[in-house]
């Protein structure tokens, strides 16, 4: 009888754990000291819910009855203890998939509900689980000072929150969007924004008469709304938000950006966003072709990365500032645009403008709807927005002996 030892019964010593590995881009350590509470949004001290920066609210700020807490001495013989560790872990994980942006907004209307709780003295214990009463009369209360969207936002972010530390959501929809309705239409005029002004080609020819193409800021600058315009992009998804925020597993690199072909070998240009706030995780693509006139991405991006040379890993729009390379942030890029703007006598354009602009373009010039949306990304009719806005859209479809006829029927999105 062999005496070797068989390979199942061999002890794996050497080879390294599976478990627990440090999670790639996880939480860094607070780098900025949390502004104090505004005095009509002040919560009472809890030790559930320390002073923190907002977008730490879903995760630090926990409920009296968090599920995850409960140990062996609950009762159930089947029930594992978890640590602090796993516990920060498993939020940790879980919060990962929602973009900075909307740890903000949730953060923000994590608030608004504790505060509204602390003035109506609800106890802890029936804040979460949240009861659909105590809900419907948080978003009642809140109708009248808050904007629609914001209060959708908020009951988003209850529910997300309930979630991320295991507590049931007992609400009904139907009532909860019967709420939200007529939060809606009682929202201030304040609350509204004033409708954003489109870019179009022409006035993007204007910026252009004032920038210096030669110049390494105005080039980048140039390049990228050109860049955003054409691809439909949002403009935060080829900025930074500060000159020390880049993360290039975040951020768009030059090593982003391929040229491709297809059958007809008609060229496109592709740009992957590797975290984007409808895909955090998986990141998405975008892309355009070159363009006839001034307004050309194509030309622009090229200039650009002629006068701003850098190594593949860098920003795509980082710029040769005399101090070194500079990341292009979105304040920078509207902050120009604005003082054009009054230098020219420009509508007031404001980022979003961009990508309304590139999504009417498009349009405007016969772009079936369902390529829009694809380009744009967006996974609903949302965009259809913009034929109400500008009823030039539809010209083209409405007429008598309409221009568009032959494919109409193909393209239009459904009549809601």
């Amino acid at each position: 009888m062999s005496s070797s030892t068989s390979p199942s019964t061999t002890p794996q010593t050497s080879a390294p754990s599976r478990f627990d590995s440090k999670l790639p881009n996880s939480t860094p350590p607070l780098t900025t000291i949390p502004q104090r509470y505004k005095s009509n949004l002040t919560p009472m001290p809890s030790p559930l819910r320390p002073h923190c920066l907002s977008c730490d609210r879903m995760r630090l700020w926990i409920p009296p009855g968090e599920s995850l807490r409960k140990s062996t001495s609950s009762g159930d013989e089947n029930a594992i203890s978890i640590s602090e560790d796993q516990l920060n872990r498993i939020l940790e994980v879980m919060g990962s998939s929602w973009a900075p942006s909307t740890k903000e907004t949730y953060g923000a209307g994590l608030l608004v509900f504790q505060v509204f709780c602390d003035t109506h003295k609800i106890p802890e214990e029936k804040r979460c689980p949240i009861s659909p009463s105590i809900l419907l009369a948080f978003l009642s209360s809140c109708a009248g000072a808050y904007s629609g969207s914001a209060l959708a936002n908020y009951a988003a972010g209850l529910k997300a929150w309930h979630l991320l530390h295991g507590q049931p959501w007992l609400i009904n929809s139907r009532e909860l969007k019967a709420t939200l309705d007529g939060a809606a239409a009682l929202a201030p005029p304040s609350s509204k924004q004033n409708k954003r002004n489109p870019f179009t080609p022409d006035i993007i020819i204007r910026i252009r008469e004032h920038l210096d193409l030669n110049n390494p800021k105005d080039a980048a600058i140039f390049a990228c709304i050109t860049t955003s315009f054409y691809a439909i992009a949002r403009l935060g998804e080829f900025t930074v938000p500060s000159l020390k925020s880049f993360d290039s597993t975040k951020h768009i690199t030059r090593a982003h950006v391929t040229q491709k072909t297809d059958r007809n070998h008609l060229p496109v240009t592709s740009f992957y966003l590797p975290s984007t706030k409808s895909s955090p995780l998986q990141g998405e693509e975008t892309y355009w072709s070159a363009q006839e006139g001034l307004s050309d991405p194509k030309a622009a991006l090229d200039n650009h990365l002629r006068i701003n040379t850098a190594h593949a890993g860098a920003h795509l729009f980082a710029w040769k500032h005399p101090n070194g390379l500079r990341l292009l942030t979105k304040k920078e890029l509207t902050k120009r645009v604005s003082q054009i703007s009054s230098t020219a006598n420009l509508p007031n354009l404001k980022g979003h403008g961009i990508r309304i602009g590139g999504t009417l373009e498009y349009l405007l010039r016969g772009v079936p709807f369902d390529v829009v949306k694809a380009m744009g990304r967006w996974s609903s009719d949302a965009f259809t927005i913009y034929l109400r806005d500008h009823a030039i859209v539809i010209a083209p479809y409405i007429q008598a002996s309409p221009a568009l006829e032959h494919f109409t029927h193909l393209t239009m999105p459904p009549v809601h």
